[in-house]
């Protein structure tokens, strides 16, 4: 069993700590996705969901991504003034709309599939020369943190 009281303990936190900082960082950017306007975090994850359940509304995507109705809103106003979407009324409910992505929102989506593959690819090569064992613990500590970080709270020492 390794001592996780030795030397490393505080190299491996800050270290951690350090390379989520700067995956926030790289998240929080604006990026174009290959289209004429800027796109947030926030708007490029809602144009993902809409794409992977297309034909799904205002209530559906704010139970799917755990936010309230009027954020989910204000963000497909933002999309819909950008051209990202197509709001449809819903054939079975004509007070509803249902969303579907435009041709300039399916560019987006397939560009950020594609920074996906990129930070995949990215992942991949830092865990070069690693044998499957290793890349089994390290997702097994990978999921255990992500567990414990949900429960985390910062208190004031």
């Amino acid at each position: 069993m390794m001592n996780i009281y030795g030397k490393n303990k505080g190299k491996l936190s800050y270290t951690l700590l350090r390379v989520v900082t700067k995956l926030s960082e790289v998240d929080r950017k604006t990026r174009h996705y290959g289209t004429d306007v800027p796109l947030y975090e926030a708007e490029i994850h809602m144009i993902k969901a809409i794409k992977e359940s297309e034909g799904i509304h205002v209530t559906g995507l704010a139970d799917q991504l755990g936010v309230t109705k009027g954020a989910v809103s204000q963000i497909i106003g933002k999309l819909d003034k950008k051209g990202m979407i197509i709001k449809d009324k819903d054939v079975n409910n004509q007070s509803r709309l249902v969303l579907r992505l435009s041709e300039k929102g399916e560019i987006a989506y397939l560009h950020h599939d594609k920074l996906h593959d990129k930070f995949d690819r990215l992942v991949m090569d830092a865990l070069h020369g690693a044998t499957e064992e290793h890349i089994e613990l390290f997702l097994l500590f990978l999921s255990d943190l992500e567990k414990k970080v949900d429960s985390f709270e910062y208190e004031d020492v």
